[in-house]
């Protein structure tokens, strides 16, 4: 899963060699604060992926990780698993992506932090802060009726 560092000017979205070299990436994504337009929350962050994979990794419901390009403008997308909520963040289109489509557990502590007068300065430790979502446990399968 990738990691989420905030600063007073920039979100880093750091992945790991492995995840680099599935998006096709040489180095973390970074943008700048000032350039984040929108944030919002997501239960499927599957539904946020638009356009077709340029370059990286897309194996349906499983993996979404590398650059989508859509007439709009290119995204990145690091999106795993089927369970996992996630967040969008709109950009202003003056970087390299004009959307950023991550599955994190973090996506409410993200939303906080970035959300903070740049007078204080938001770090990692706010990112870490909010609970884990406790997940509900499954049902037992019933099994099937004799006949």
């Amino acid at each position: 899963m990738v990691s989420l560092l905030l600063d007073r000017s920039q979100l880093e979205i750091v992945l790991s060699p492995t995840e680099r070299a599935l998006a096709f990436q040489r180095s973390s994504v970074r943008v700048e604060r000032r350039s984040i337009v929108k944030v919002q929350l997501t239960e499927d962050p599957w539904t946020w992926l638009r356009g077709v994979r340029a370059t990286g990794t897309h194996i349906p419901g499983v993996v979404a990780l590398g650059t989508w390009r859509a007439e709009s403008g290119d995204d990145f997308a690091a999106v795993r698993g089927r369970r996992l909520p996630g967040v969008v963040i709109d950009l202003d289109g003056t970087g390299a992506f004009e959307r950023l489509v991550i599955s994190t557990r973090h996506g409410l502590a993200l939303t906080k932090a970035l959300r903070l007068d740049l007078s204080r300065q938001a770090d990692v430790a706010d990112l870490a802060a909010a609970p884990p979502r406790k997940r509900a446990p499954r049902a037992a399968p019933r099994p099937a009726p004799a006949v």
